[in-house]
């Protein structure tokens, strides 16, 4: 490559596909899904029907709505296999525990192998099913509790809630936990999905290439910023402290977590919601002191930075107050975000072309081989 060559790191601002799923407007603060604002969609829909919406490009009618629901509550129940297999690894990384317990559940699957749409489509709705039993199942097992079983009663962020932690959520509660489903549903090429659509881009199976966008949301500079969001409140401990903290953190020039986008250069609208729902579950649980701490950090980050909350700041302390163990906030993020890669795998597998891009090579060129005995000893630099 000539020296004039252009290197994008971390492809920042390259366009590497059409997509039709979502858009992100970092200038306006604006997060679109097949054409709907998510504030449209977080005040009136179910996250089934944003699922549908992901999958098909359009909102389901009563009828279509009424048969996916019916397909994800049937899907819910895991392979004994896998329960077995979650009940004998260490637990030490929920997220490593999900990304082989999705490659698992292939192995399971008479269809895994079939890389149609309808069948993709069917696995799709298993995969956002499970992962769902999946994260509830490895908590419960992991504690010395019994799995819980599905309720075909509750929806699904309810139902998530319920084998979570043995209680059926209260109505605002089960609401939350379904708009927060929503929010993190998909968000164009981020690089969990991106991770996807490479391993779908080989004709790999769809359990891969979910198996590989875990892994990647599974780096803190990407899925586990609501967990050191939540590790950060808790070590302020009270509101009047954010400020000392924070100041003490930018000193040691660390980063605040849950702060600051790639892309968004003004709020990120899915923090906007979540910061309501904090207020109001502080309220609810009678425990505003996540909040009331979370509105200390986040003045104290605008006045010394300038930088808006992204969907992880608020999410740790709606997650907490939902009763949700700080290590499964990310996993918890895989248990939405599934609907989302699922879409985007379906669209890579519809028009696709392998992925594999180029890099400047910045290495030596005429080197010589020299055999073994007449090389020098290797001294380090």
């Amino acid at each position: 490559m000539s020296e004039a060559t252009q290197i994008a790191r971390g492809l920042e601002g390259v366009v590497v596909a059409r997509s039709s799923i979502s858009y992100v407007d970092g200038r306006q603060g604006r997060l679109i899904y097949q054409g709907y604002d998510i504030r449209d969609l977080a005040e009136h829909a179910t996250f089934e029907e944003v699922c549908f919406l992901l999958w098909h490009g359009r909102l389901p009618d009563s009828g279509e709505l009424s048969s996916l629901r019916e397909q994800l509550v049937a899907a819910r129940p895991l392979p004994s296999g896998v329960v077995s297999l979650l009940a004998s690894v260490p637990g030490r990384s929920p997220m490593a525990v999900l990304q082989t317990a999705v490659a698992a559940l292939g192995l399971y699957d008479a269809e895994a192998d079939d890389n149609g749409r309808e069948a993709n489509l069917r696995k799709s709705v298993r995969l956002t099913a499970q992962m769902a039993s999946v994260v509830a199942a490895f908590h419960r097992l992991r504690r010395g509790l019994p799995v819980i079983e599905p309720d075909p009663e509750l929806d699904h962020a309810a139902n998530f809630l319920y084998m979570l932690t043995g209680q059926r959520p209260d109505p605002t509660s089960a609401r939350v936990m379904d708009v927060a489903l929503t929010l993190h549903a998909d968000h164009e090429f981020n690089a969990s999905c991106f991770a996807g659509r490479v391993t779908a881009s080989t004709l790999s199976d769809i359990y891969s290439a979910v198996a590989a966008a875990v892994g990647t949301l599974k780096g803190p500079l990407h899925g586990g910023a609501n967990e050191q969001v939540m590790r950060l409140l808790m070590e302020i401990g009270e509101p009047e402290r954010a400020a000392e903290v924070v100041q003490a953190r930018l000193a040691a020039r660390e980063r605040i977590p849950g702060f600051g986008h790639r892309v968004y250069k003004t709020w990120d609208p899915r923090a906007l919601i979540l910061k309501r729902f904090s207020e109001e579950l502080s309220r609810l649980k009678g425990e505003p002191r996540w909040y009331a701490i979370s509105l200390a950090v986040e003045e104290a980050v605008r006045s010394a930075k300038d930088l808006y909350p992204n969907v992880d700041f608020y999410s740790a302390s709606v997650y907490h107050l939902l009763g949700i163990p700080v290590d499964l906030f990310t996993p918890v993020f895989a248990v939405s975000r599934i609907s989302g890669w699922t879409a985007h795998l379906l669209e890579q597998y519809a028009d696709n072309r392998l992925i594999r891009p180029r890099a400047e090579y910045t290495g030596p060129m005429e080197l010589r081989y020299v055999p073994v005995e007449d090389r020098p000893p290797h001294t380090a630099a």
